[in-house]
C-alpha cells in the first residue's frame, strides 16, 4: 500500500511538471512573439504585398426586403495571412489563442463596401477565434451579422429574380499592399447550406464568387465580390393577386348573361367589380416600393380593370341602344296612330248624307286595345319596354358572352408564356466608383 502512494505520487509530480512546463513554454513564445512587435504595420511592409485569403460561411440568410432593398446575413467570416515576425519554434504547431490576442498584432482593415450596417458578436465574449501556425500564418475567424444593399429593378415582378452583391476589401491599403484571395477558390469559398436559408420569397438558387479593383481617386483596392442569386416565389401571389384578379374578371362577364330588363342587378353587379378590382390593386402594391415604373403585376391588373370596366361599359351600350330602339318604336306607333285618325276622318266624309258622323271612329276606338294592354313605355315612357320587339337577349351581349372570355384567356396565354419562360435573373452590375 505504501509502494502504491509512492508511485502515485511521483506520477502527479511528473505530470504537473510536465503541464507546468509545456505552459511556461507556450509563455515565452508569446512574449518572444511580441518582443519588439509593432502592430502598426503590416507583414512585409516597405516590400511586397501581402495576400489575404477569405471566405466565409453562412449561418443563416435572409429576410430579403424589396421596400428597403437589402438582404440580412449571419456568418463566420475567416481571414488567413502570412505573418513572417510570427514565426515560432516548440512543442505546438499551432498556438490556439483568443481575442485577446487579437489587439495585439497586425489584422488587415476588412469592411464591407455595401453593407448598411455591420454588427460583430460580442455574447457571451467577443466572438472571434486567432490561430497562429509555425510558419507565420495567421487564421482570423468572426461571427457577424450584415445588411448588405441590393439594389433591386422590378419590372418583372413577381416573376423576377434578383442578384444581392456583397462587396469586401481594405479601407486603407490599395492593391499595391494588400491583395484578396479566395481561399478555396471561386466555388468552394462561401458555403451556404440550405437548413442556413430564412427565406420566405425567394429561393437562393446559387452564388457566383469573382474579385475586382475598385478605382477611386485615392487608389485602386482589390475588392471581392459574391453575388446571391435569388428567385422570387410565385405562390403567394398566384394566391393572394393572380387567382382573385381572375376571378373577378370572370365574374364581371356572368353580367351578360342576366337579362338588359334586370338594370339594377347588372348595374350592382360592374359597380362591384370595379370596386373590388381597386381594392386588389391597391393591397398589392403596398409590399413594393414606390417605384416609377410599372411592374408585371401592374400590366396584369390593369388588363383586368380594363375587363372590369369594359363589362360594365358594355351594359351601358345594351341599356343606350335599348332605351334608342324603345323611343324609334314610340314614334312609330305615334305616327301610326295619327296616320289612323286620318284616314278614319276621310271615310266619314266619304259616308252618304244622313249617315251618322264618327260611327267608324267610335267602332275603331272599340276595336283597340285597351290601356292595359298597351307597352309600358306607352304609359310611362320606360326606358327599357316591355314590347316583345323590345325583348330577349341584345345582340351585343350576344357577341360579348363569346369576345370577352375568349380575349381574356388569349391574354392569359400571352401573358403567362411570355413571363414564365423569359430569363427574369438579374445580371450583376459593375461596382460603382465614388470617392472614398
Amino acid at each position: 500500500m505504501t509502494l502504491f502512494i509512492l508511485l502515485t505520487f511521483i506520477w502527479w509530480a511528473n505530470t504537473g511538471h510536465v503541464h507546468g512546463s509545456h505552459s511556461a513554454n507556450i509563455t515565452a513564445i508569446l512574449d518572444r512573439l511580441l518582443d519588439g512587435y509593432d502592430n502598426r504595420l503590416r507583414p512585409g511592409s516597405g516590400g511586397g504585398i501581402t495576400e489575404v485569403k477569405t471566405d466565409f460561411f453562412v449561418t443563416s440568410f435572409g429576410p430579403v426586403s424589396d421596400v428597403e432593398m437589402d438582404f440580412t446575413m449571419d456568418m463566420f467570416f475567416r481571414q488567413m495571412w502570412v505573418d513572417e515576425r510570427l514565426k515560432f519554434e516548440g512543442p505546438t504547431e499551432i498556438l490556439r489563442l483568443n481575442n485577446r490576442m487579437v489587439d495585439k498584432i497586425w489584422t488587415p482593415d476588412t469592411f464591407f463596401r455595401n453593407s448598411k450596417k455591420s454588427l460583430a458578436h460580442n455574447m457571451t465574449t467577443p466572438n472571434k477565434m486567432f490561430r497562429i501556425m509555425q510558419n507565420g500564418t495567421v487564421l482570423y475567424t468572426m461571427k457577424l451579422t450584415v445588411i448588405g444593399d441590393c439594389p433591386m429593378q422590378l419590372m418583372d415582378f413577381p416573376m423576377d429574380g434578383h442578384t444581392c452583391p456583397l462587396r469586401f476589401g481594405s479601407y486603407a491599403y490599395t492593391n499595391r499592399e494588400i491583395v484578396f484571395t479566395w481561399r478555396k477558390g471561386p466555388i468552394d469559398s462561401v458555403d451556404c447550406p440550405k437548413e442556413s436559408m430564412s427565406l420566405l420569397q425567394y429561393d437562393l438558387v446559387g452564388q457566383s464568387l469573382s474579385s475586382t479593383v475598385f478605382k477611386s481617386n485615392t487608389g485602386h483596392y482589390s475588392v471581392m465580390v459574391v453575388h446571391f442569386l435569388l428567385q422570387r416565389k410565385l405562390g403567394y401571389y398566384l394566391i393572394q393577386t393572380y387567382i382573385p384578379l381572375i376571378m373577378v374578371v370572370v365574374l364581371s362577364q356572368v353580367s351578360f348573361w342576366i337579362n338588359k330588363e334586370s338594370v339594377p342587378a347588372r348595374t350592382v353587379a360592374g359597380i362591384t367589380t370595379v370596386l373590388t378590382m381597386t381594392t386588389l390593386s391597391i393591397s398589392a402594391r403596398q409590399s413594393l416600393p414606390k417605384v416609377a415604373y410599372a411592374t408585371a403585376m401592374d400590366w396584369f391588373i390593369a388588363v383586368c380593370f380594363a375587363f372590369v370596366a369594359s363589362a360594365l361599359i358594355e351594359f351601358a351600350a345594351v341599356n343606350y341602344f335599348a332605351t334608342l330602339q324603345a323611343h324609334r318604336l314610340k314614334k312609330q306607333k305615334a305616327k301610326l296612330h295619327e296616320m289612323e285618325m286620318i284616314a278614319e276622318e276621310d271615310e266619314d266624309e266619304a259616308l252618304p248624307d244622313g249617315f251618322p258622323r264618327g260611327t267608324l271612329k267610335r267602332r275603331n276606338h272599340s276595336m283597340a286595345p285597351s290601356e292595359g294592354t298597351v307597352p309600358i313605355f306607352l304609359q310611362q315612357g320606360s326606358a327599357v319596354p316591355a314590347n316583345p320587339q323590345l325583348a330577349g337577349t341584345s345582340p351585343i351581349d350576344q357577341y360579348s358572352r363569346v369576345l370577352f372570355p375568349l380575349t381574356f384567356a388569349l391574354f392569359n396565354i400571352v401573358y403567362w408564356s411570355m413571363y414564365l419562360s423569359k430569363d427574369t435573373m438579374e445580371k450583376p452590375r459593375d461596382m460603382n466608383s465614388p470617392s472614398s
